[in-house]
């Protein structure tokens, strides 16, 4: 006899489980959905499990979400019934029931991922080569090698030469113009973090430049930079640069949209 699954959700998360539930086709389980009556799902408290859950058949589990932070296991003896906790994103779900899932649809983006590896100046090229095959594996298109503040990267241009021998893309950022320019003559796909004062290092190499404002938040500067790449005929990416969360994200996103206003035809 079929396992029977219930998943408790809110309001919000309902729809996309039951796509993403009907998208698995046949299962070997026979599977409900129960909205418990809260906006997000992540919010429902053990009171309101209690109050709210009623189940009409026999259930063999009950999948609560991901981030539920209740006492699992009182619930379970209040219900007798086993409820887990499934995975945080409802789009893992199909791993967490044992199936591979639909891959992600990116048909209709023109995106390439970016990979840094943050410590590399502290790596052996071997290390290197060995991290950028793991970064591809999980699906980065560019490897960047990231130099770190007042610390020498001996091997930069040996790693690029050897990880460009391997077969990858590779990007250097730093905001050492020696360090760029290292990484540009020995053959980097990419230069980050050029702005209107260091594009020149571009010029003679055939890295394309991510462009960045020259002082943080500076649209006026990034477009400086725009202008000298463009009569300059180098091709280049735009960079506006995202903030981090608490660190003025939101702010960052507000000059992606305005970045996109002013100039609709670069590549961002």
């Amino acid at each position: 006899m079929a396992e029977r699954l219930v998943f408790l959700t809110g309001h919000l998360a309902k729809v996309r489980l039951e796509r993403l539930l009907a998208g698995l086709g046949e299962t070997e389980f026979a599977w409900e959905i129960i909205d418990i009556g809260v906006k997000v799902a992540a919010l429902m408290t053990e009171d309101i499990i209690k109050r709210r859950l009623t189940l009409a058949g026999a259930a063999d589990r009950v999948i609560l979400p991901g981030r539920y932070r209740g006492d699992i296991e009182h619930l379970s003896n209040h219900f007798g019934v086993p409820l887990v906790r499934g995975p945080d994103e409802i789009a893992d779900l199909p791993a967490f029931l044992g199936r591979a899932g639909e891959p992600p649809d990116l048909s209709r983006h023109d995106m390439r991922i970016f990979a840094e590896i943050v410590d590399a100046p502290m790596l052996s090229v071997e290390a290197l080569v060995a991290r950028a095959r793991t970064l591809a594996a999980a699906g980065a298109d560019v490897i960047d090698l990231g130099c770190l503040p007042e610390t020498p990267f001996p091997l930069l241009g040996e790693a690029v030469r050897e990880l460009k021998a391997q077969g990858f893309l590779v990007s250097v950022d730093s905001a050492s113009t020696d360090e760029l320019s290292i990484g540009a003559r020995a053959g980097a796909d990419y230069l980050l973090s050029l702005d209107e004062n260091t594009l020149p290092l571009a010029f003679d190499h055939k890295a394309v430049p991510v462009l960045i404002p020259s002082t943080p938040g500076d649209l006026d500067s990034l477009g400086r930079a725009i202008e000298a790449a463009q009569k300059a005929g180098v091709a280049f990416i735009t960079d506006p640069v995202l903030d981090p969360i608490h660190f003025g994200f939101a702010a960052s996103l507000g000059r992606f949209i305005e970045a996109r206003r002013r100039w609709p035809e670069v590549e961002l």
